[in-house]
């Protein structure tokens, strides 16, 4: 395989400070510059469909939900993790979109509901398709077995953190 700039990076640090451990570094900065490449990946296959990725996430959470596609802002809190105040921002702006609408909660006179419109469910629908066939064509080089080894190692490497 080709020496990428992490290789650079890491024979640099090697004549540096060869007594340390260099493998970690190896993974993380290839990891930290291919989540910045993805990102751009996905950025793209939003824009294609006029979504931006944290319009992205509330109505893809929306989406999952099935039918009829609503959920409690402290549902969406959970799936999305940001803060209540980001979220009610998040929300208002959807509105101004026409891509959700809120409703009354008929279980609780006090709450809410965010539900997506036709308009939002055409856009992340739009929007997913997208960055799923952009997502294949990169893991297109590697086999069914490599794509599952690679799911299963980054699953693990995710456990200590999530």
């Amino acid at each position: 395989m080709e020496q990428d700039e992490v290789d650079e990076i890491v024979e640099a640090w090697r004549r540096e400070r060869a007594d340390l451990d260099l493998a970690p570094v190896e993974v993380f900065s290839r990891l930290t510059r291919l989540a910045r490449l993805l990102d751009g990946v996905r950025r793209q296959a939003f824009a294609a469909h006029d979504v931006e990725p944290w319009e992205f996430d509330v109505l893809a959470a929306l989406r999952r939900a099935g039918a009829p596609y609503q959920l409690s802002p402290g549902a969406l809190l959970r799936q999305t993790m940001v803060t209540s105040g980001t979220m009610t921002n998040r929300v208002d702006r959807l509105v101004a979109r026409g891509l959700v609408e809120r409703l009354p909660d008929p279980r609780d006179r006090r709450g809410i509901l965010v539900r997506l419109t036709d308009t939002g469910r055409q856009r992340v629908d739009g929007a997913f398709e997208s960055l799923v066939a952009r997502e294949r064509d990169l893991l297109a080089g590697l086999s069914q077995d490599e794509r599952d080894r690679l799911a299963g190692l980054l699953k693990g490497l995710m456990g200590p953190l999530a």
